[in-house]
């Protein structure tokens, strides 16, 4: 402190401590937006500094306050519209245009005349309709599958506003069929809901969970009956100190299920709540342990949804050839990645899984939420003799055939050019997708290996 006072300057770390002490949060801003960088570095980390520049954004106290508080009296709600037709549709259109920035050409676009003369088919799939989005669809394939369900050539479509991937997915369709097409096969299928109780005591939940066990059966009679096609599997409690969670997986028939399990599973826990003689102190239809639309370690481990493995063998000339690069150079790659995802935390390990995937739930009618688990997995590089072995396992896809968004115009005909709209194509659908996944991994991971990850991208969505 002493020093400080000869050379006429405050210590900057006492300086800070004292306005921060005082709660002078302008006092802060000031000094350090103006403070040479060597000395910032001494006190607080650069991200902490570039914090509280950004929070403030050159606004003075005054203005901030202003910002962060509105006297003026509530906007008029929207008048709710649950049935689309071309008269609600315009409805809405006349307040947007009164009073937001768009215009009658943002209105043609999203409301154009196909759009309104089709608007009640969108009924079960939207409230408060007042468009469509029109993102482009190309077509990549033929790619040829030797799956368990899934088997022959097929063209992929792919729903995406991202140069340069549908022509990658394409030239990974290319080689894996050129290598003599991709095995899939799904191995295993179940969607999870999980119920949360809350009891009094430990004890308590323990006497809830031997109940649970004791009538499985009648808990599976009341979940089945709300359903044709969903059917309870299994129920397997999780017990946390006065917590039980119920982990109900369910098959799903040709749906992804979503809805069916929740309606499913709240019939379940209404018999519990009527005929178990222990009462939760409250409970909930989701508690946060399924995996819902979100990446999780259950779901890579137990799956969620239709797990499915896709797999091939490339020819070391057909590498060479059409990724213009070695076997030997793909692995080092493989092997660098798998230390980058190990390293980094990912769930899994694999490159690029939720790329393919959005584009192709977008393209055929799939909940595009359910890319954040269904995009888990492993991808796997290894040599066999001079060729090169690469696989991808995805144990969360969430797709159906039917029900959902399958029945949509635009999604209903990307089904068609798959063959698979309807029933008894739900399996292959999975099995299709998961192959979409390999053979993206395996055009990426050559683009990287070759060094020609940048030039493909300037040239197919920077500079055409």
């Amino acid at each position: 402190m002493q020093e400080a006072a000869e050379t006429g300057r405050a210590n900057p770390a006492q300086s800070f401590i004292h306005s921060y002490s005082r709660l002078n949060r302008q006092a802060i801003v000031s000094r350090y937006s103006a403070a040479p960088a060597r000395e910032l570095a001494m006190i607080v980390p650069h991200h902490i500094v570039a914090l509280l520049r950004r929070l403030r954004g050159g606004a003075t106290n005054a203005q901030l306050a202003d910002r962060f508080r509105n006297v003026t009296p509530p906007p008029k709600r929207l008048r709710p519209a649950r049935t689309p037709d071309a008269q609600s549709i315009a409805a809405f259109w006349q307040r947007l245009r009164a009073e937001t920035a768009a215009s009658a050409d943002d209105e043609a676009a999203l409301a154009d005349p196909a759009t309104r003369t089709d608007a009640t088919k969108y009924a079960a799939n939207i409230e408060n309709m007042i468009g469509t989005v029109k993102v482009p669809v190309g077509i990549a394939g033929p790619l040829r599958i030797n799956g368990a369900h899934a088997h022959g050539d097929y063209f992929i479509p792919l729903a995406t506003t991202e140069a340069a991937l549908v022509a990658s997915y394409a030239r990974g369709a290319d080689v894996a069929t050129a290598a003599g097409g991709v095995i899939a096969a799904l191995s295993n299928e179940g969607v999870i809901r999980a119920p949360g109780f809350a009891f009094t005591d430990m004890l308590t939940a323990g006497f809830f969970v031997e109940w649970i066990a004791a009538n499985a059966d009648a808990l599976k009679v009341a979940a089945d009956a709300t359903s044709r096609f969903g059917r309870l599997e299994t129920i397997e409690p999780f017990l946390d100190s006065d917590i039980v969670f119920l982990q109900c997986r369910y098959s799903t028939g040709d749906a992804a299920g979503q809805n069916m399990v929740t309606i499913a599973t709240d019939a379940l826990c209404r018999h519990i709540l009527a005929h178990c003689p222990i009462k939760p102190r409250h409970w909930f239809i989701e508690a946060n342990f399924s995996g819902d639309k979100k990446a999780s370690h259950l779901g890579l481990l137990r799956g969620r949804g239709r797990k499915v493995t896709a797999s091939v063998v490339i020819p070391r000339a057909i590498v060479e050839k059409k990724l213009h690069c070695t076997v030997g150079q793909m692995l080092d790659y493989a092997r660098m990645a798998n230390l980058g995802a190990l390293l980094s935390g990912q769930l899994g390990a694999q490159g690029h899984y939720a790329n393919g995937l959005a584009a192709f739930y977008i393209a055929t009618g799939q909940d595009a939420a359910c890319v954040a688990e269904s995009a888990v997995g492993f991808s796997r590089m290894e040599a066999r003799g001079d060729d090169l072995f690469v696989s991808a396992t995805l144990p969360n896809l969430l797709v159906g055939s039917v029900g959902g968004g399958t029945g949509l115009p635009s999604q209903s005909a990307g089904l068609a050019i798959l063959g698979l709209k309807g029933t008894g194509k739900a399996a292959a659908l999975a099995e299709v997708a998961a192959s979409v996944c390999l053979v993206g991994e395996i055009s990426i991971i050559g683009a990287l290996a070759a060094g020609h990850f940048v030039r493909a991208h300037q040239t197919l969505a920077r500079t055409r």
